[in-house]
């Protein structure tokens, strides 16, 4: 009897302890979080917590669908221009000392309509407000219309408008916290997430509790997140990011440093015997294309004295270059060759299927040169190749191909901010550049190309105005499938003309715990955490 008593108060002790271990999910930073406020999340590092913290009208989901978030629907006018969103009444915002008692308050329209006029208020200074420049009328852009009812007014038709409502730039804030905190509203964030801001001590970590009032559930009516808590560290050094990993110390790690990618990865892209009962591998089509940009206005002196100002030298450099081999020997096949056009696949235009690009053919690279009057590259000058670190090594490889075909390419490895800044102001003749689309749409690759905008996102200066009139075209077109198809005919009118050279088509990978569930990548390689779990 006294050990079937001593079995009992064990076996209550143990449920005891499996009811009281909390879930945590843990990552790291390693590039630091400059801020938590949405008007400025602009890179990876930023969105992802933001992501946690705040809710925004729609959102998108793995199929890269528009669904609902706060607005439970949506009613568009017959000319395209007016949006009507419906709200939830069950949204409410973290509590805050700000509000009546410290209780959060219900979101309500007049919420959505303050925080996307603060994007577009020089004040702010967001950079975000580029998302809806030109786009939305100037006295009625953004309206309550009641608390539940909020009405979105553009200048001309954008089907894309949907898209940039899901983005992190419009998540929705709280007017009188933000103006309680002013600049320093980053440090003191308050949304309606899933997860609510609890501390960050600098350069060591930052802390977010689950929302135990949060409104979304699950498919079986179970209150969401499943988490706990989220702790994000800031190793600045992936030696030692991997090393936390590899002792438990990390749920997951988000790509793969290229110093250990050997030891985890063959060159299939598989994890090694030695890995695959510890972890788990997770991949996925990210809409990311990686790129080899040509400075293409042919009114600046940089281009008027290189070859590269001949269409016949640009579509030579993109036969010439590998990209099966260069994606299996120098990145473990983490990514998709880029032989067709320049947007990447996931994307419903289907590009990559119908649009032709330039597979590995050195004789039609030489050909091109020989065509050109540089017959095996003789006459041909030295070109600069600018990159970052990180990349070096690829820039490299595709000098060594270059070369063999008569095209000579020293590389230049400067930092990244450089690198923009000569970009942004057409002092690089040759570079290697990435496009990560800010929204599931084929136009936000190719408004790169739109000789009306400048650089950002123009890096190359292009300009043709048969792709300008496709591209206003393809703004006005309300019919999906027709759309699509202008934009693979401008696709196809870039990848022919050649002022870049795709290089491959991303995936999200991310090295995960055995011990975590319902953690999935996404195109945006957004993270999602609502529906993870920490087992035991």
């Amino acid at each position: 009897m006294r050990n079937c008593l001593a079995l009992c108060l064990l076996l209550a002790s143990c449920m005891h302890h499996r009811q009281a271990a909390k879930q945590v999910f843990y990552y790291n930073e390693s590039t630091g979080i400059a801020t938590l406020d949405p008007a400025f999340a602009k890179n990876q590092a930023i969105m992802w917590p933001v992501h946690q913290l705040y809710n925004t009208l729609v959102e998108i989901d793995s199929g890269l669908n528009i669904i609902p978030s706060v607005a439970k629907r949506w009613d568009i006018s017959a000319d395209r221009r007016t949006y009507t969103f419906h709200l939830r009444n069950d949204v409410f915002f973290h509590d805050n000392a700000v509000f009546p008692g410290g209780k959060g308050r219900r979101v309500v329209a007049a919420d959505v309509a303050y925080s996307f006029n603060r994007i577009i208020d020089h004040q702010t200074a967001s950079s975000g407000a580029w998302i809806f420049n030109g786009r939305i009328e100037a006295d009625n852009g953004f309206v309550a219309v009641n608390d539940s009812t909020f009405q979105l007014t553009l200048v001309r038709p954008f089907h894309p408008i949907m898209g940039i409502l899901s983005m992190q730039y419009c998540s929705i804030v709280p007017k009188e916290v933000v103006e309680k905190y002013g600049k320093d509203f980053g440090r003191h964030p308050c949304g309606s997430g899933p997860f609510v801001f609890k501390s960050w001590d600098e350069g060591e970590a930052l802390v977010l509790l689950k929302n135990a009032h949060y409104w979304e559930k699950d498919n079986t009516g179970h209150a969401l997140p499943y988490l706990d808590a989220v702790k994000i560290s800031f190793f600045d050094n992936k030696a030692t990011e991997f090393l936390q990993f590899r002792q438990g110390g990390l749920s997951f790690i988000n790509d793969i440093d290229p110093s250990f990618k050997d030891e985890i990865l063959t060159k299939k892209g598989a994890l090694r015997s030695q890995w695959a009962s510890k972890i788990q591998l997770k991949k996925h089509a990210y809409l990311n294309t990686e790129y080899f940009g040509i400075l293409s206005d042919e009114q600046n002196p940089l281009v008027q004295e290189s070859p590269t100002k001949m269409k016949a030298i640009r579509q030579a450099m993109n036969y010439a270059l590998d990209r099966q081999k260069l994606m299996m020997y120098m990145r473990n096949s983490i990514g998709i060759p880029a032989e067709a056009g320049f947007v990447p696949g996931g994307l419903p235009s289907h590009n990559t299927e119908l649009v032709k690009g330039y597979p590995y053919d050195p004789v039609a690279a030489k050909k091109l040169l020989n065509e050109a009057g540089y017959p095996g590259g003789k006459g041909l000058p030295v070109m600069k190749l600018l990159t970052i670190p990180i990349y070096a090594d690829i820039a490299s490889f595709a000098a060594r191909q270059w070369e063999e075909v008569g095209i000579r390419v020293q590389v230049e490895v400067i930092q990244k901010s450089l690198l923009l800044e000569q970009t942004a102001k057409s002092q690089a003749l040759l570079f290697r550049g990435s496009w990560i689309a800010d929204y599931p749409d084929a136009e936000n690759y190719m408004a790169m190309f739109y000789s009306k905008n400048p650089a950002p996102p123009n890096y190359t200066r292009y300009q043709n105005p048969a792709f300008d009139a496709l591209y206003e075209k393809a703004l006005l077109e309300t019919n999906d499938s027709l759309r699509y198809v202008l934009y693979r005919q401008m696709d196809q009118l870039v990848i022919n003309d050649a002022p870049v050279i795709p290089i491959w088509y991303d995936m999200a990978i991310h090295l995960v715990q055995n011990n975590v569930n319902g953690f999935e990548p996404n195109a945006l390689n957004l993270l999602e955490l609502r529906r993870t779990v920490i087992r035991e």
